[in-house]
């Protein structure tokens, strides 16, 4: 993880603040979601404090546009087209080789593990859209983990921070703004084109000024078990809305609170079973033997709630079936890449054929977890004759130590 060091990061420096505790940062985690203009300032300010193990989610490759209000990206990344979670990895770590910071390229949602949530200490959102923000707000709450929200438009930026029992994003949404995510999310069994968003102005001083109100956050919450319940040093936006206005240079603080009785963003997942000797490498069908043992049943359902796998699609016009046997998730990947698909016309409407719960009876018991649409290191919710389990795949977790 680290080079030949002969000096520690941050030493007479941070060790000076009273509040700071050295071994508490460096032996925090941190994901960050979302690697754009708000994530690279967020992950190159951890990577100063020498936050131990930063994780980075983003499923986007590195445009010109990009480099304009992006600290860490280069001309030569958006010529080769490369992801942003690992062109921001490398140069964090080229910033500071001390510590760790690992990229995950996929959807926050369904191609990262819900264990890896609940092993970090704080998540950082980072996001551009309400559905973005909606599907992080259901990891975290699940994973019963603080996040912090940032954006920023033009000259102006909001932080807002939820915190299970204080405040929930879901929550908080007007009923306008629920049926837009509801939109966007469609129906179960129907694929519908989607509108290309258009890119929001922001500036690099917007960026950086919310980015490191973000990550000082953090470093708040990574501190909160040093001290005694009321004994905080720090005050903390839990529960609060923080926002700047460049055009007049203000700055203002909103309570921005809301917990609604029945949300189901609140649905934790616990008590959590070990599964030891689970991996997402495991076939279906090894995996339903495993289950059964780790939970003393009889019979098991797996349900795929984030992620659905879809066995094939159908066009409405022409009336057309297509064998595509991928994760939702890929779904709109592969459709991009086969030819037949993409010549019809962007108005056409895909039918799916999907499993959403898997048990003895799925037709394709050799595919891999991880080919069904489950990623590593994730917690897995099963229905039994006894009851819902939740089983995370332990066998996974060295791939994120």
């Amino acid at each position: 993880m680290t080079k030949d060091i002969k000096y520690e990061w941050g030493e007479g420096v941070f060790t000076l603040l009273s509040w700071f505790k050295k071994e508490k940062v460096n032996n925090a985690r941190v994901l960050v979601a979302g690697a754009g203009a708000l994530g690279n300032e967020v992950i190159k300010d951890l990577a100063l404090f020498g936050v131990g193990h930063i994780f980075v989610v983003d499923f986007d490759r590195i445009e010109l546009s990009n480099l304009t209000r992006s600290v860490l990206f280069r001309e030569e990344d958006a010529y080769a087209h490369r992801f942003k979670a690992n062109v921001a990895a490398e140069r964090a770590m080229e910033i500071n080789p001390q510590i760790k910071v690992t990229p995950i390229v996929g959807n926050l949602f369904s191609e990262v593990g819900l264990a890896l949530y609940k092993s970090v200490d704080v998540i950082i959102g980072c996001l551009d859209s309400r559905l973005a923000r909606y599907q992080l707000n259901r990891m975290a709450m699940r994973a019963n983990k603080t996040w912090i929200d940032g954006s920023i438009e033009n000259l102006t930026g909001v932080v807002k921070v939820y915190t299970p029992g204080i405040s929930c994003y879901e929550c908080g949404l007007s009923r306008e703004e629920f049926n837009i995510i509801m939109l966007r999310t469609g129906c179960a069994d129907v694929v519908r084109s989607q509108t290309s968003q258009g890119r929001v102005a922001t500036t690099p001083i917007s960026a950086s000024i919310v980015g490191a109100v973000q990550a000082q956050e953090a470093m708040k919450v990574i501190h909160f078990d040093s001290y005694s319940d009321g004994a905080l040093p720090f005050t903390t936006l839990q529960g609060k809305m923080w926002r700047y206005e460049g055009l007049t240079n203000t700055t203002n603080l909103y309570k921005f609170s809301s917990w609604k009785k029945g949300c189901p963003a609140h649905d934790q997942w616990e008590p959590i079973t070990m599964g030891d000797n689970m991996t997402a490498k495991m076939t279906v069908r090894d995996a339903i033997v495993e289950l059964k043992k780790v939970c003393s049943v009889n019979a098991i359902e797996i349900n795929l709630m984030n992620n659905k796998f879809i066995e094939a699609v159908i066009s409405d016009n022409p009336e057309k079936g297509f064998n595509v046997m991928v994760p939702e998730s890929r779904l709109d990947e592969v459709m991009a890449s086969d030819a037949d698909m993409r010549r019809l016309s962007y108005k056409t409407i895909f039918h799916k054929k999907f499993y959403e719960n898997i048990d003895c009876d799925f037709p394709f018991q050799n595919l891999k977890l991880v080919e069904i649409g489950i990623p590593y290191y994730d917690i897995i919710k099963v229905s039994t004759e006894k009851g819902e389990f939740f089983v995370e795949l332990s066998g996974d977790k060295v791939l994120f130590e």
